[in-house]
C-alpha cells in the first residue's frame, strides 16, 4: 500500500464534499468547516494562491482519493502551523493511512515549507483522533474545558502539538 498526499484541486472538489458529508465523518470534524461546494472550491483556490499558508490536501492509497487534511498560518513570526480537517474516508479505515499521512505532512510542513510547530485540536469525545495524534508523534499539551458546543452539548477541545525536534530523524 502507497500512501501520498498532494494539493487538492478543482476535480477534487465533489469528492471532499461528499467526504466531509459523510455520516460516518461528519460528527468528528469542525462544525466550522467548509461543507458546500462553493466553500470547497474556495478552500482549494486559497490553497493554490497562498501554498506558505494554507493548503487543503488530498490524501491518495495507491493513487485513489482516499481522504483530506489541511492547514492555515496560525502564527507566521513564530512559525506556527495549525491543522486540522484530517478525514479518511471509511473504506480506508484501519489501515493507518491516516498515520502514513500524518508523517508526510509533518515533513512537508516542518522540512519543507519551514514551520517550526504544529498545533491541532481534537474534540474530547474524538477518541479515535486522539489515539492517531499520539501514534503521529503528536504530544497532548492540554483542554479547553467545555470549550464547544456540539451536537448539543459542551465538549472539551483537546491541544496538541509537534515540533521539528519531535521528528525522528
Amino acid at each position: 500500500m502507497s500512501v501520498a498526499i498532494r494539493r487538492a484541486r478543482r476535480e477534487d472538489v465533489d469528492f471532499l464534499v461528499e467526504l466531509t458529508t459523510h455520516e460516518e465523518v461528519d460528527p468528528f470534524l469542525s462544525a466550522r468547516r467548509a461543507t458546500t461546494w462553493e466553500e470547497v472550491l474556495a478552500e482549494i483556490e486559497r490553497s493554490e494562491n497562498e501554498p506558505e499558508d494554507f493548503g487543503r490536501f488530498v490524501v491518495e492509497v495507491d493513487g485513489e482519493r482516499a481522504g483530506v487534511m489541511g492547514f492555515e498560518v496560525g502564527n507566521r513570526r513564530s512559525r506556527i502551523a495549525r491543522l486540522g480537517g484530517l478525514a479518511i474516508h471509511p473504506g480506508f479505515r484501519g489501515r493507518r493511512v491516516s498515520d502514513e499521512a500524518a508523517r508526510i505532512f509533518q515533513r512537508h510542513l516542518l522540512l519543507e515549507l519551514g514551520y517550526h510547530r504544529l498545533e491541532l485540536e481534537i474534540y474530547g469525545f474524538n477518541e479515535r483522533a486522539m489515539r492517531h495524534a499520539e501514534r503521529a508523534g503528536f504530544v497532548r499539551e492540554g483542554v479547553k474545558r467545555k470549550a464547544y458546543d456540539r451536537h448539543g452539548e459542551w465538549v472539551d477541545g483537546v491541544l496538541y502539538g509537534l515540533i521539528r525536534e519531535d521528528l525522528p530523524i
